[in-house]
C-alpha cells in the first residue's frame, strides 16, 4: 500500500477534535440477546479526523457494537448518531455512501478480477468507477488489477478490500481486523495510509487483536469487555488512570553489583528480580509517583551501574490488566 500524502506513523497526541458535532456519538447504547447484554449502556464520542481504536476479548461486544453503528443491527436501547444524525432516520441511506466498512473475515468472488471486483462494488456505493485503478495503485495491487482472485493471496484480498472501503471516499471507515493475513511491509503502509486520510479530516474506528500495532498508531481507544467501555482514553492516560507501575532494568557490571543493588533499593517501595541471561540484570517495579526517588538511587550505583533503560506498561498489559478486572466475580 502507498500514500500520496506523507505521515507519521505515531500520532503520539492527544486529539482535541476539530469542532462541531462528533463523527460519531452513542448514548447508553445496549443490545440484548434474551439475558446475555452483549451491549450494555455504552455512551461514546468519537470526534472527527481521529483514529479511534476498540478492543477486547472475543465475546466482549465491540463486533454488536460496530454492527450497531453501520446499522446492520437495532439496538435494544439508546441512540446512535453519525455525522450528527441518528440511524433510525429516513436519511441514513445518504449517510451510508459517506461511510467506508472493512469486514474482518474479506468474502469475495474467485473469478472476478481486482478491477473487475472494485467496479463491481462502485456501482453498488454510487461510486465513480474511475476511482478503481487508483485505489488498486494505493493498496499496491496495480500489477495484479486483471488477475482473477483466486490466484489471490490471503494478504491481496485484504488490500483489496481495504481499496473496496475506500470507494466513495468515505468521511468515516470502519475496519475490522484490517492488518489481517498482510505482512510486515504491508501493515506499515496501511497505517501510513490512514495516517494520510487523517490528515485529511476521514474519521477512522478500528479494531484490532494485535495490541503492538495500535499503541502507537491511534489517537485514543476504547478498551471493551462485559459490554461495556472499561476504559477509554490515549495510551498514557490508561497507564495513569491504572496507575500502572513503571519496570526499570538496570545493568551491572558483575553479580556482586546485582546484590548490592537489590539491597539498595529494597524497602523503597520497590520490588526488585534478577533477570536471567546474558550479563548481569536486575528489574525493577516502580510506582509511577516514584520514578524519579528511584533515578535517584540508581546514581548512588556509580560506576557499577552499565546501563538503565525506563519500561513503560505495554498496551497489552493494560487490557490484560482491566479485561481480568471486569471478568472477576464482585
Amino acid at each position: 500500500m502507498t500514500s500520496t500524502i506523507p505521515a507519521s506513523d505515531s500520532p503520539g497526541r492527544e486529539h482535541e477534535g476539530t469542532g462541531g458535532s462528533p463523527a460519531i456519538e452513542l448514548r447508553g447504547l445496549s443490545k440484548h440477546y434474551g439475558s446475555l447484554r452483549a451491549v450494555d449502556g455504552v455512551d461514546l464520542r468519537v470526534q472527527r479526523g481521529e483514529i479511534f481504536g476498540l478492543i477486547g476479548h472475543n465475546g466482549a461486544g465491540k463486533s454488536t457494537l460496530f454492527k450497531m453503528m453501520l446499522g446492520l443491527v437495532a439496538p435494544s436501547s439508546g441512540e446512535v448518531l453519525i455525522q450528527g444524525r441518528p440511524i433510525s432516520g429516513g436519511d441514513f441511506r445518504a449517510i451510508r455512501r459517506g461511510l467506508g466498512y472493512l469486514p474482518e473475515n474479506v468474502v469475495l468472488y474467485d473469478n472476478l478480477s481486482g478491477l473487475e471486483t472494485l467496479q463491481f462494488f462502485a456501482r453498488l456505493k454510487g461510486a465513480a468507477a474511475a476511482q478503481c485503478q487508483p485505489l488498486l495503485e494505493q493498496v499496491g495491487l496495480a500489477d495484479a488489477g486483471h488477475r482473477p482472485l483466486r490466484e489471490y493471496s490471503k494478504g491481496m484480498r485484504q488490500r483489496l478490500g481495504f481499496a473496496q472501503a475506500l470507494l466513495g471516499r468515505p468521511q468515516l471507515l470502519f475496519l475490522d481486523e484490517p492488518s489481517n493475513g498482510l505482512d510486515p511491509q504491508a501493515i506499515r503502509d496501511f497505517y501510513r495510509s490512514l495516517q494520510a486520510l487523517r490528515e485529511q479530516g476521514v474519521t477512522v474506528l478500528i479494531t484490532s487483536h494485535i495490541l503492538a500495532e495500535l499503541q502507537e498508531r491511534v489517537d485514543r481507544l476504547a478498551i471493551m469487555a462485559a459490554g461495556r467501555i472499561q476504559a477509554l482514553g490515549t495510551v498514557q492516560s490508561l497507564r495513569e488512570q491504572q496507575q500502572a507501575p513503571l519496570h526499570i532494568e538496570l545493568s551491572l557490571a558483575n553479580e556482586a553489583d546485582v546484590l548490592f543493588a537489590g539491597q539498595l533499593f529494597s524497602g523503597q517501595l520497590l520490588t526488585s528480580q534478577a533477570l536471567p541471561g546474558a550479563g548481569q540484570r536486575l528489574s525493577l517495579s516502580c510506582p509511577r509517583e516514584h520514578k524519579m526517588a528511584a533515578l535517584a538511587l540508581a546514581t548512588q550505583l556509580g560506576s557499577r551501574l552499565l546501563d538503565l533503560k525506563i519500561l513503560e506498561p505495554s498496551l497489552e498489559d493494560l487490557f490484560f490488566g482491566l479485561g481480568d478486572a471486569a471478568r472477576r466475580p464482585a
